[in-house]
């Protein structure tokens, strides 16, 4: 588990920043993951600029935010925990009645002791988040609003990591930094993908390019198709969303719309190596980032790779989700080995090419008897399957899959073909 403490190290000292859609939570998040992995390039948007139907969100900064009695008493403080405050709340500073503090406190009945995480990204409002019990606990007179926030035409921060390999064809790993003080959801993700982007960058040898990126949820992502998507359709091989990767319960994935991409076929097969019943989500299930990657228009073929999905634990989005509890270093560990064998299976895997346009002429190989009429003998049915899905996409062993025969066999076809020059390597 030597990975595994490495990366909760990380993620005890970025967990206390306030992460939103914008601020300085991100930049000192981004830092942190730079020091893990030196090629990691901070970049930035600007605030209002045009992403599609969206636009870049103003830079959000807290200086303070508390909710107190009149005589001074503290009831809630933005210091002790960053959830108390409403994301995105705007300034406030003001005596208010019971009867409307009410109307901005969010809190779980069914998790009494839980603080909630809730957001106001995109309309103004203000508001705290605490616990039920808390809640239970105000009386019915007059309180104090502080809130300090800064709303400013800033920028939006993100991080990016390209790495190359021998070839253009790019493996694509995104996640989120968004998130304040969320261990599973969403802290694990960035931590956990910065230690694989570091594994990746120590192989000796790389068939594929890697691009990682570190993004705010939807509007990072958004804005990051906005600026690159022409090279990403050119150079895209496969790609992964990377996040609740930290917890021990569960191995999850959600796959990319398009359910025979290569994405959901390296997915299934690295998630069976650790658990055969692992849990399988539709597509009808997403609410990540994947929305943005295979929306129509983009067609990325992005899936989801995951220990326990979001939504799927009682600790998600509130004060619970913590770590020493929800994510462990083992689960850290895990959701670290999952991501790398997945990486390792691409790195490994055949991919046929065929090396001639239609059919081969078989007979001039001495592949083919020169009397035709006859049933055609099952080892030359088996090269022709071989060779009719030798594109240069589809894995060796989704062919064999394919063609109902053992991998070996498929691997012995696959080098027989080679030596007669039928098929090659499209990516060396």
């Amino acid at each position: 588990m030597i990975e595994g403490k490495k990366i909760f190290t990380l993620a005890k000292k970025i967990f206390p920043f306030n992460r939103s859609l914008t601020g300085h939570g991100n930049v000192l998040t981004l830092i942190e993951l730079k020091k893990i992995c030196k090629n990691l390039k901070i970049k930035k948007i600007r605030s209002n600029t045009k992403v599609f139907d969206w636009k870049v969100p103003m830079e959000y900064n807290v200086k303070s935010a508390r909710l107190l009695e009149i005589d001074g008493k503290v009831i809630l403080d933005f210091k002790k925990n960053n959830l108390h405050l409403l994301n995105c709340s705007m300034p406030f500073n003001k005596v208010v009645s019971f009867k409307e503090l009410k109307k901005h406190l969010y809190y779980r009945k069914e998790l009494p002791n839980a603080i909630p995480y809730r957001t106001s990204y995109y309309k103004k409002n203000w508001g705290f988040c605490l616990s039920y019990n808390q809640f239970k606990k105000l009386k019915k007179k007059k309180y104090k609003v502080e809130i300090k926030t800064n709303f400013k035409r800033g920028y939006m921060h993100y991080g990016e990591i390209l790495i190359k390999g021998n070839n253009n064809k790019e493996i694509f790993l995104s996640t989120n930094i968004c998130h304040p003080s969320l261990a599973n959801n969403e802290l694990s993700g960035p931590t956990v993908l910065i230690h694989l982007a570091k594994y990746i960058n120590k192989l000796s040898k790389r068939r594929f390019s890697y691009r990682i990126i570190f993004i705010p949820e939807t509007i990072g992502s958004i804005a990051y198709l906005s600026k690159n998507l022409k090279k990403m359709k050119k150079n895209f091989f496969a790609g992964f969303n990377c996040v609740c990767l930290g917890d021990q319960r569960d191995y999850s994935f959600l796959p990319s719309k398009n359910e025979n991409s290569i994405s959901n076929f390296f997915a299934k097969k690295s998630l069976q190596y650790f658990k055969k019943k692992f849990r399988q989500y539709s597509w009808l299930s997403r609410g990540s980032d994947e929305r943005q990657y295979c929306s129509p228009g983009i067609d990325l073929d992005v899936a989801s790779l995951m220990k326990t999905k979001y939504h799927k634990y009682k600790e998600y989005h509130t004060s619970l989700d913590q770590l020493g509890t929800v994510v462990t270093q083992k689960g850290l560990q895990q959701g670290y080995n999952l991501l790398k064998k997945t990486i390792n299976l691409i790195e490994q895997e055949h991919y046929p090419k065929s090396k001639v346009l239609c059919e081969p002429f078989m007979s001039k190989r001495d592949l083919y008897k020169a009397i035709g009429g006859k049933p055609r003998p099952v080892k030359i049915i088996r090269y022709m399957n071989l060779i009719s899905y030798a594109d240069g996409l589809t894995p060796l062993s989704k062919i064999a899959i394919i063609n109902k025969i053992s991998y070996q066999k498929c691997l012995e076809n696959y080098l027989f073909l080679e030596k007669k020059s039928l098929i090659t390597f499209e990516y060396k």
